[in-house]
C-alpha cells in the first residue's frame, strides 16, 4: 500500500531539546511526548489511532481470520492443581473467558467450585490476578489485582473455608513477594512510597525505594511495620520467603535484573515480641556476585540454586549455623550440557529438577539428601510450563506443552513404589490435527560463526519453494529462555496462510545458560540482533521464503530487537511488528522500572556504555531510504497506555521520528503505524477478547503485507 494514502501526524515543534553525552549532542525533538498527561501527548495518540485503526479495520478476510481464531480459541484450558491446606485448587478457562476462573475441590474427584471469578470484577475483563499467596495451613488466601494490565497491584485475602473476603487491602504494591508467617498471624510485602506521585499505570516517573513491610491481619495498613528499607541505595528491591520450617525468613536483594542477590535471613522464632520493627537480619552473602534461589531446609542446613562460578546452575548447602564459604557443599553440580532452571522439595525428601537441553525441557527427581538422581520423567520435545508440588506434599503435577501440543497435565504419585506418571488432564483444541505439522530444531551460523538453535514449524506438506510467509519471532535479553509453547494465530497462519513459524533462540537469553546471557549483552548487545538477521538469511537460504514475506515480532526486549534489526536491515523483511518495545536506549532508565535493565544494557551517564548504545538505539539509528529497494518494511508498533514497564513514550517517540524521517521520503511506500491501545498495559493478564482481537490484527496484517491472499482458500479447512 502506497504511503501517500497516509497523512502521518506532524510532531515536530520548534523546541527542540538537545542533550550533551559526554560531548556528543544529541537532538531530542520529542521530549514533549513523555509527558503522558498533556493534551498534546494524548492528541498526538489520538491522531495515531486515527491513521492507523481504519487502515486495520479494512480487510476484506479480517472478519473471517477473527472468526476462525476465535473458534479454535474457544477450547478448555487448565492450570496444574495444587494443594494448599487438604483442598485443591487450580485455574479453569472454558475457552472465551476474559480470565481465568479459579476453582476449588476438596478432593480430585469432587465437585470443583468456584472460589474466585476475576471477570466479575470488571464488565470488559481488564481486572487480573496478578499474585497469589496461601496460608500455609490453607485457611486464608492473598491475592493480588492488576487494573488495566498495570504492573501495580491491590492484595486482598480471602478465608478458604467459607471463600469471605476480608477487610485487609494493601495499596501501592509492585514487584512485591507475598509470604505468610505459618501461625496465619501476618503477611509480607513489599510498597513504594506513597509520596512518589500517582500509582495507577499511566505514570512514568521511577521506581525507587521500595520497601518491606509486615501487615498484622485484621489491622489497617497505616499501622504496618517497616522491616526493611535501603536510603543508600534506592534502586534495591527485597524478596522474602518464609522456609519451610517456618522458622527463617530467607532475604535476597536485587539491583536490578542481573541474575545475581544478596543474602540475608532472619530467624523468626528469636523475635519473642514478634515483627515489631526493622528485622534482625543475619548476611550470608554481601555482595552481588552470584544468585541465590531458596529451594528448602532441613534444620539449619539450607539448599539454594545458585549460579556461582557455574553458568548453567548448580545446588549447593549452606549451613547458617556456620555459613562461612568454606563450609559451603555441593548438592547437585553443574551439567556442563543442561541448563537447570528450577528445582522444588516435594514428599519431604525428595527434589525435582527442571533442565533445558538444546531449548527443550528434560524433568528429574532427584535425593534431598545426597542429590542422587532417581529417575527421570519421561517428556515428549516441548517445554515444562506448569508444577505443583510441595515438600509436604506427597504427589506432583507437571504441565507439558509444545508448538503443536496445547497442554498435558501429569500427576505422579510419589508414594508409590514403582513411580509412574499418569495423564491428569489433557487439554485439546477442537479440528485441530497435530500430525498435519512438523516441528523441526535447526542450528545456523551467525555472523561471527556461533551456532545459534531455531524452531522452525509447519505443514508437512508445505513445498520448500520461497514463496512462503515466515513469522520470525526473537527476544534475546536478561537470561529468558524462549521454549516451545502453543499459540493459536500460529496455527491458523501455518494452516490457512501456509506460513511457516520459525523462533531462534538467539544470544542475551538463559537457552544455555549465563554465558549465553552474557554474549548478548551490554557491549554484546550487536550479537542478538546479528544473530537474528542471521536467522532470516538462513530461512531464505533454505528456501523456506523470500525477504519480501518475512514478518518478525518480539515484545519488550523484542520490540528493540525488532526495532534495530529493522533500522540495520530494513530490505531484509517485509514486515515487522515491535510490542511494547524499548526504543529510547539514551533515556530508558529515567522511566518506572528502566533502572532495573541497566544490568543488561548499561547506561548512558557513562561514556562506555553511551558508546555501545547509540550504536543500535532504534530511536537514534533510523535513517531515510535511499531507493525503494532499501526502504522500510510495513510497520506496526503496538503498545498500551496503561504500560508502566515499557512505558509508551518509546512507542510515541520512535512512530514520530520514523514517520518524519522516513514517512517523508517519496522512496518510502510501506505503511509506518502505531496503534495504541486503552485499558492495556505490558502483556500480563491481558483479557481474552483483547487477545483475540490482536492476533487477528497480527494475522491479517501479516496477509496483507505478505501477499498471501492467495492462501485463503484453505480459510475453512483444517
Amino acid at each position: 500500500m502506497q504511503c501517500k494514502q497516509f497523512k502521518y501526524p506532524c510532531a515536530r515543534r520548534d523546541d527542540d531539546v538537545c542533550d550533551d553525552y559526554h560531548g556528543t549532542n544529541i537532538s531530542d525533538p520529542y521530549r514533549w511526548l513523555e509527558d503522558p498527561d498533556s493534551e498534546e501527548t494524548k492528541t498526538f495518540v489520538d491522531e495515531q489511532n486515527k491513521v492507523t485503526v481504519p487502515y486495520l479495520q479494512d480487510s476484506e478476510i479480517r472478519d473471517k481470520l477473527q472468526e476462525r481464531i476465535k473458534e479454535l480459541w474457544d477450547y478448555p484450558k487448565y492450570s496444574c492443581p495444587k494443594k494448599r491446606g487438604s483442598r485443591y485448587y487450580y485455574y479453569h478457562n472454558t475457552g472465551l473467558q476474559n480470565q481465568s476462573v479459579l476453582y476449588v475441590q476438596d478432593t480430585l474427584d469432587a465437585d470443583p467450585q468456584v472460589f474466585l471469578d476475576p471477570n466479575k470484577l470488571s464488565e470488559d475483563g481488564t481486572t487480573s490476578i496478578r499474585g497469589t499467596a496461601f496460608s500455609e495451613d490453607g485457611a486464608f488466601f492473598a491475592f493480588g489485582l492488576s487494573f488495566s494490565g498495570s504492573d501495580w497491584v491491590t492484595i486482598k485475602f480471602k478465608e478458604t473455608a467459607t471463600g469471605k473476603d476480608l477487610p485487609d487491602v494493601l495499596e501501592r504494591v509492585k514487584f512485591s513477594s507475598m509470604a505468610w508467617t505459618h501461625d496465619n498471624k501476618g503477611f509480607f510485602y513489599n510498597r513504594y512510597p506513597e509520596e512518589d506521585g500517582k500509582a495507577d499505570g499511566t505514570e512514568t516517573t521511577c521506581n525507587l525505594n521500595q520497601k518491606l513491610y509486615f501487615h498484622q491481619m485484621g489491622t489497617p495498613p497505616s499501622t504496618d511495620v517497616l522491616c526493611a528499607e535501603w536510603p543508600d541505595n534506592p534502586k534495591w528491591t527485597t524478596g522474602v520467603e518464609v522456609s519451610d520450617c517456618g522458622r527463617y525468613l530467607v532475604v535476597t536483594l536485587h539491583e536490578g535484573c542481573e541474575h545475581v542477590n544478596r543474602l540475608y535471613y532472619v530467624d523468626l522464632s528469636a523475635l519473642t515480641n514478634g515483627v515489631t520493627g526493622v528485622l534482625p537480619f543475619v548476611k550470608v552473602v554481601d555482595n552481588f556476585d552470584a544468585e541465590y534461589e531458596y529451594i528448602t531446609n532441613e534444620g539449619s542446613v539450607f539448599t539454594f540454586k545458585t549460579n556461582l562460578k557455574t553458568p548453567h546452575y548448580k545446588l549447593i548447602n549452606i549451613d547458617f549455623s556456620k555459613p562461612e564459604m568454606e563450609h559451603w557443599t555441593t548438592l547437585v553440580d553443574e551439567d556442563d550440557h543442561n541448563v537447570l532452571k528450577w528445582a522444588a522439595c516435594v514428599h519431604t525428601d525428595k527434589l525435582v529438577l527442571s533442565y533445558l537441553h538444546d531449548v527443550k525441557s528434560t524433568l528429574h527427581l532427584h535425593e534431598l539428601t545426597t542429590g542422587d538422581r532417581v529417575m527421570t520423567f519421561p517428556l515428549d520435545i516441548g517445554s515444562v510450563v506448569g508444577y505443583s508440588g510441595k515438600k509436604k506434599d506427597s504427589e506432583i503435577f507437571y504441565q507439558f506443552m509444545s508448538f503443536l501440543t496445547p497442554g498435558i497435565i501429569y500427576r505422579c504419585d510419589l508414594t508409590e513404589e514403582k513411580l509412574h506418571p499418569k495423564v491428569f488432564r489433557e487439554i485439546k483444541v477442537k479440528n485441530f490435527n497435530a500430525s498435519n505439522y512438523v516441528t523441526e530444531q535447526v542450528f545456523y551460523e551467525s555472523r561471527d560463526k556461533t551456532k545459534i538453535p531455531m524452531f522452525v514449524v509447519h505443514r508437512k506438506d508445505l513445498p520448500l519453494d520461497g514463496s512462503h510467509p515466515v513469522l520470525l519471532y526473537g527476544y534475546g535479553g536478561f537470561n529468558i529462555s524462549i521454549t516451545p509453547t502453543f499459540s493459536i494465530s500460529r496455527i491458523v497462519f501455518m494452516n490457512h496462510l501456509g506460513g511457516v513459524i520459525a523462533v531462534p533462540n538467539i544470544r542475551g537469553g538463559g537457552e544455555y545458560g549465563e554465558m549465553w546471557h552474557k554474549g548478548g549483552m551490554l557491549a554484546a548487545k550487536q550479537n542478538c540482533f546479528d544473530d537474528f538477521q542471521t536467522a532470516a538469511e538462513f530461512l531464505i537460504e533454505k528456501k523456506y521464503t523470500s525477504p519480501k514475506r518475512i514478518a518478525i515480532m518480539g515484545g519488550s526486549n523484542g520490540g528493540l530487537l525488532v526495532a534495530a534489526c529493522v533500522n540495520q536491515r530494513p530490505e531484509l523483511f517485509g514486515c515487522s511488528v515491535a510490542q511494547v518495545g524499548v526504543m529510547d536506549m539514551l533515556r530508558f532508565h529515567k522511566f518506572t522500572i528502566g533502572h532495573a535493565w541497566t544490568t543488561d544494557y548499561g547506561c548512558s551517564d557513562k561514556p562506555d556504555e553511551f558508546d555501545w548504545l547509540i550504536k543500535y538505539s532504534p530511536l537514534h539509528n533510523i535513517r531515510p531510504p535511499a531507493d525503494t529497494a532499501s526502504q522500510y518494511p510495513a510497520t506496526l508498533l503496538l503498545t498500551g497506555d496503561h504500560d508502566d514497564r515499557v512505558v509508551p513514550l518509546h512507542s510515541l517517540k520512535y512512530i514520530a521520528q520514523l514517520q518524519h524521517l522516513v514517512g517523508s521520503s517519496d522512496t518510502q511506500k510501506n505503511p509506518l503505524l502505531a496503534r495504541i491501545d486503552t485499558k492495556s498495559g505490558h502483556g500480563a493478564g491481558k483479557p481474552t477478547a483483547k487477545c483475540v482481537s490482536g492476533h487477528t490484527l497480527l494475522a491479517d496484517l501479516g496477509t496483507r503485507i505478505c501477499k498471501v491472499s492467495d492462501r485463503i482458500k484453505h480459510l475453512w479447512y483444517m
